[in-house]
């Protein structure tokens, strides 16, 4: 839209420049070196009808690296639309159900990224039993790989993501092999594991924020692309290409479990350790490969995690959540149960917000993750267990 004032402002508050949005809504402000801008957006200079969508964010931090271009959106909305809240319905409801459509597709988004992080939980504690608090700084050490490649080393992500996977499936062996495993063989109960691990990721979480500081940074490639649009549908072909990409390791994990011996080796331990050992089966070996596979898939959650929001030290503690969310809802300690059920959750919170603001939208998806515990405690693909 045409004549909208942008001020941009370095971090020590010098002024850099203003610009004026042209007919097609572009505007571009040369700033002098590297580093951290603060870009505002007069709402005064908004067309009528036109407001942002959310009242607090008119003006962002952007960080601008050396010899790159940085694009920064404001997200719209029609005048007096609250923001997560459906805009009125004109011509007999089509602007509402294209808006459902378009919230049924970020749900498939966020769901098959929580489910990614939350069959490498799963799967952990199917094998092992433990409640592993310290997943989330998995994925947060996954997209910090692939950021230290991309933009500081220079590797296109794509490789850098796959470096990225690798490192993170080196990272989970290791910490079966030289700290989670000596504890099992301590005689450790999963009580004090579990304990353990919450310590661990706090440990983690300040490592990262020691290194990277504070404030979120994108990666260098793909970042900002202009959207595309399919039916209804509004997205960014990232966004497409990482949902194929989830898709395909998701399926290619499934079939592993129940095609390949090892699959089958760590189904046998997730069902009876002891059983499985007497059977000849290297109940160590399996757990080792579970959290090899558990750290590489965590890994490129973060990175998935890191193409549609900026990698930050808090990213999985803050995603974890919804991470137990998918897994307990799906049922404990099954893959495909983490799949569904964190397909549930990336649906519910998104299509919520038809009907509560964003800001409620992850207290309702706990909401009827209680809901779902009253009525199926196993979860929706669990299995009831006996006692006695």
């Amino acid at each position: 839209m045409n004549g909208v004032k942008i001020s941009v402002v370095a971090e020590d508050g010098k002024p850099v420049d203003d610009a004026t949005s042209g007919a097609d809504g572009k505007w571009e402000v040369p700033v002098p070196k590297a580093g951290k801008y603060k870009v505002t957006l007069d709402t005064s200079t908004l067309p009528a009808g036109v407001a942002l969508k959310f009242k607090d964010r008119s003006t962002l931090d952007v960080q601008v690296y050396e010899g790159s271009v940085r694009n920064v959106l404001f997200a719209l909305a029609p005048a007096g639309a609250k923001g997560g809240a459906a805009p009125a319905a004109d011509d007999g409801g089509t602007s509402f159900w294209d808006r459902v459509a378009q919230l049924t597709f970020e749900g498939f988004n966020l769901g098959l990224i929580i489910a990614l992080a939350a069959m490498g939980l799963s799967l952990v504690f199917g094998t092992t039993g433990l409640t592993n608090f310290a997943h989330g700084e998995l994925l947060t050490f996954g997209a910090m790989c692939a950021y230290f490649f991309n933009v500081v080393v220079g590797v296109h992500l794509v490789w850098a993501a796959l470096l990225s996977v690798v490192i993170g499936g080196i990272f989970g062996y290791g910490q079966d092999r030289f700290f989670w495993g000596r504890l099992r063989r301590r005689g450790s109960s999963l009580v004090a594991m579990m304990i353990i691990s919450i310590g661990l990721a706090l440990f983690l979480r300040y490592v990262f924020l020691f290194f990277f500081g504070g404030e979120g940074a994108p990666f260098a490639d793909y970042n900002a692309q202009p959207g595309v649009q399919v039916g209804p549908i509004s997205a960014a072909p990232k966004n497409f290409v990482a949902m194929g990409i989830e898709l395909l390791v998701l399926v290619i994990v499934g079939v592993a479990l129940l095609k390949t011996r090892i699959g089958k080796a760590a189904r046998a331990v997730s069902d009876n350790p002891a059983l499985a050992a007497s059977s000849g089966i290297n109940v160590d070996q399996v757990i080792r490969i579970i959290w090899t596979v558990g750290g590489a898939v965590a890994s490129l959650a973060g990175v998935m995690l890191g193409l549609s929001q900026n990698v930050s030290y808090q990213m999985g503690f803050q995603i974890l959540l919804l991470v137990f969310a998918g897994v307990t809802l799906g049922g404990l300690g099954t893959a495909f149960g983490a799949l569904v059920g964190s397909i549930v959750v990336g649906l519910f919170i998104q299509l919520s917000t038809v009907v509560v603001p964003t800001e409620l939208k992850t207290v309702g998806a706990l909401l009827v993750l209680i809901l779902v515990m009253l009525f199926r405690p196993q979860g929706i693909l669990g299995r009831r267990e006996r006692i006695g």
